[in-house]
C-alpha cells in the first residue's frame, strides 16, 4: 500500500478510536477536559478526569494484535514531558493526584463493535516521575 495512503487511514483509524475511547470513558464517570493536547515535547490524546484524579489517557487503535504493546517506555517518557506542561500550564503542579491510563481499541473487520480494554495506571510517570502523588 501506499505509505501515504497507510499514514492517511491511520490518522482516520487513530481519530476514530480517540472519539471511541471519549464516549467510553464518560460511560465510565470520566469528565473529558482535552481532546489531543499538543506540546513540542508530545501529544495527550486525552486528559480527563476521574473523581479527583487527573487522568492522561493514551488511545491506541489497531484492526488486530495487542494495542497497548504500543505504548513503549520512550512513549511513556513523552506523554510524561507532556503531562507536566499541561500541569505547569494550569498550575496544578503542586496538589493534583494524577495518572497515565491506556486505552486499548481493536476494531474488527467485520464492522462490530470495537473491544475496548482499559488499563487505568497503565505506567508510572517516566523521569521526573517525582512530581506526581
Amino acid at each position: 500500500m501506499n505509505p501515504i495512503v497507510r499514514a492517511a487511514l491511520s490518522r482516520l483509524l487513530g481519530n476514530r478510536g480517540e472519539r471511541h475511547a471519549a464516549r467510553f470513558l464518560r460511560g465510565q464517570g470520566f469528565r473529558i477536559l482535552a481532546k489531543g493536547y499538543r506540546t513540542p515535547l508530545g501529544e495527550i490524546d486525552l486528559i480527563a478526569r476521574d473523581g479527583d484524579i487527573l487522568v492522561f489517557v493514551e488511545v491506541k487503535s489497531r484492526r488486530q494484535g495487542q494495542p497497548a504493546e504500543a505504548v513503549t517506555l520512550e512513549k511513556q517518557r513523552r506523554l510524561t514531558l507532556a503531562a507536566l506542561q499541561f500541569l505547569a500550564q494550569h498550575r496544578l503542579l503542586e496538589n493534583q493526584r494524577a495518572r497515565f491510563d491506556v486505552v486499548a481499541i481493536v476494531w474488527p473487520d467485520d464492522r462490530k463493535a470495537p473491544t475496548v480494554e482499559h488499563f487505568r495506571n497503565a505506567f508510572e510517570a517516566v523521569g521526573r516521575g517525582q512530581m506526581f502523588r
